[in-house]
């Protein structure tokens, strides 16, 4: 049986006066996939990003691999394997796609640099043909394939990802998922906030359902794909 990688105990994140999150407890498996779901402003990107501290729990705890991260910095938890690829991309604009991957190295210096890159080439051929492009110049699929790869380049152990379909064209998304599938087959750990839930619940082990800050359901993918409160809500009821 797996261990927990990640564990969330009673969370509660305040902005200013208002309460974001209300006592989430959830865990994450080494190797598993998990999908957080859940209608625009529910608090799944506040949870993602409350887990590098940004903004910092008020009560509760987070445990990554058994040790207390709650109130460690930022950089501290990149440095230790947690990668996160964040909400609208945030690529360096003026940077190159070798070069933006370069920057994914920051918390476990260079060492692997050169061999890693042409991983992710591997993984997204399309960046292998941009290499050189400067990444405000290319589409939206382009750098969210660009903010994976970067988010790669420090071999985390666990990989948050942040809403990696908003935006993008239908036919993009498929590839997306397409190439976290793979991933999850290496045993790569991935914690997915996605408000797509049909592409989100058939890639994951299991999920969550956020509802105003607080976890209303969990289960695994298959059983929330055929849930009916979840058809209703985010599935169109098909």
């Amino acid at each position: 049986m797996s261990k927990p990688i990640l564990e969330l105990k009673d969370l509660d994140v305040f902005y200013g006066p208002i309460q974001a999150l209300k006592k989430v407890s959830m865990h994450i498996n080494e190797g598993e996939t998990v999908s957080l779901i859940g209608s625009n402003g529910a608090g799944k990107s506040t949870l993602l990003m409350s887990i590098f501290g940004q903004p910092r729990a008020a009560d509760g705890q987070i445990l990554y691999q058994g040790v207390d991260i709650t109130h460690k910095s930022s950089h501290y938890i990149a440095s230790n394997g947690i990668a996160q690829s964040p909400e609208g991309r945030r690529v360096f604009p003026d940077m190159t796609v070798e070069e933006n991957l370069q920057m994914g190295t920051i918390p476990i210096g260079d060492k692997y640099a050169k061999e890693d890159m042409q991983r992710m080439f591997e993984l997204f051929p399309r960046l292998e043909e941009r290499r050189t492009q400067r990444a405000m110049t290319m589409s939206g699929g382009e750098q969210q394939m660009l903010a994976i790869a970067r988010a790669l380049m420090s071999r985390p152990k666990l990989l948050l990802l942040d809403e990696p379909s908003l935006g993008l064209a239908p036919i993009v998304v498929k590839q997306i998922f397409a190439t976290l599938r793979e991933l999850a087959k290496t045993g790569m750990t991935i914690f997915l906030v996605e408000q797509n839930a049909n592409h989100a619940l058939k890639l994951s082990d299991r999920a969550y359902v956020m509802v105003n800050g607080e976890i209303r359901l969990t289960g695994t993918g298959k059983e929330l794909l055929v849930n009916e409160e979840v058809r209703n809500a985010y599935l169109g009821g098909h």
